[in-house]
């Protein structure tokens, strides 16, 4: 903007001013998987980042660019700490990203799994509510990460899942991303509080913790090249499907949610038919992609109670309302996970 100031003499002066407040965005999980990625790609939008973290949070996956962000110490299962964040931050946009979000941990710790993904977004949306009661300018737009695991069992003629689809959660940690998904929208409705709810299916890539599956298997490819492990990969299920999305581009999905979304509704994120494999093909895929033969073997340990047998979207809705589209293909998600292993062992 250009703005022109008179002198008293009559002289004008010329100068150029910059009238434009970067937003600010506020990140739950910021050091994890997703919210590291959401960091770099919120920054390149002119964003300015802040990210919750405990004191024991590992900061390896922001490390690269923590001088540009700013952390604030935060517990989500204390509402006085959460109310200071906010308060603090008094962001544009959050996102909430921070949970339990390991399907299979939640079968053997369920109450932890329930505690922290419920109570954590009760608090947050809470904070957002009291925070807006003194301070009716105060109206921040709440992308809530939801989960395709909220679908959970799905009969084969209900694919591709819209979000119509009734919700049969198979897992404690399903069943809280059902819980968060229902109060954001009961928030929303009573307390005009702008929830937005995403039910991202799977996203892959760089980063990923070595528990999931896809991360778990490239490691796996990764040592034993290096000869760290005998050339046998240990796996579970491998007849199930997944709805597979580049994390890259989930990031962008997450943006445009905030962005142009509409508060209240619920959107799912995926690729739809063409990022749809068996767990099965995905490890064929890595298999192909190794500098060494490796025999494969199931390891009882790594079954879950209840498995979902398929996951894939229907997610037109999302595209329609902002314009997003996946563009990274599978194949390349999986060399770059892959290669991101190999860096490190």
């Amino acid at each position: 903007m250009i703005q022109r100031i008179k002198h008293k003499q009559g002289d004008i002066m010329t100068i150029a001013v910059d009238t434009k407040t970067p937003k600010k965005a506020l990140i739950t999980g910021i050091t994890g998987f997703v919210g590291s990625h959401l960091a770099e790609h919120m920054m390149e939008h002119g964003y300015e980042v802040y990210g919750t973290v405990r004191w024991r949070s590992k900061t390896e996956n922001i490390d690269h660019i923590k001088d540009k962000l700013k952390l604030i110490e935060c517990d989500l299962r204390d509402l006085s700490s959460v109310q200071k964040a906010i308060n603090e931050v008094k962001p544009n946009v959050i996102f909430h990203l921070a949970a339990q979000s390991f399907v299979h941990a939640s079968f053997h710790a369920p109450q932890e799994c329930i505690t922290t993904n419920i109570l954590g977004n009760v608090n947050l949306l809470e904070a957002v509510r009291m925070a807006k009661s003194t301070d009716p300018s105060f109206d921040p737009i709440i992308q809530i990460a939801g989960s395709s695991e909220e679908y959970g069992h799905v009969k084969s003629d209900e694919c591709p899942i819209t979000e119509d689809n009734p919700l049969r959660p198979m897992s404690p940690y399903g069943v809280s991303k059902v819980a968060q998904d229902l109060i954001s929208r009961q928030y929303y409705k009573s307390y005009g509080i702008k929830s937005i709810v995403t039910r991202a299916f799977n996203h892959e890539g760089p980063r990923r913790g070595d528990v999931f599956v896809t991360s778990n298997f490239a490691q796996q490819v990764a040592n034993i090249e290096s000869g760290k492990q005998d050339p046998v990969i240990k796996h579970g299920n491998l007849d199930a499907k997944r709805d597979f999305t580049d994390v890259r581009d989930m990031v962008v999905a997450y943006r445009l949610c905030v962005e142009k979304g509409v508060p209240g509704e619920v959107y799912n994120i995926c690729s739809g038919d063409k990022g749809t494999y068996s767990i099965q093909a995905m490890l064929d895929m890595l298999l192909k992609m190794s500098k060494v033969k490796v025999d494969t073997e199931q390891d009882p340990a790594r079954m879950r109670p209840s498995d979902v047998n398929i996951l894939n979207g229907d997610c037109s809705k999302f595209m329609k309302h902002t314009g997003w589209k996946p563009t990274i293909d599978f194949q390349k998600t999986m060399q770059d996970l892959l290669d991101y292993w190999r860096e490190r062992v």
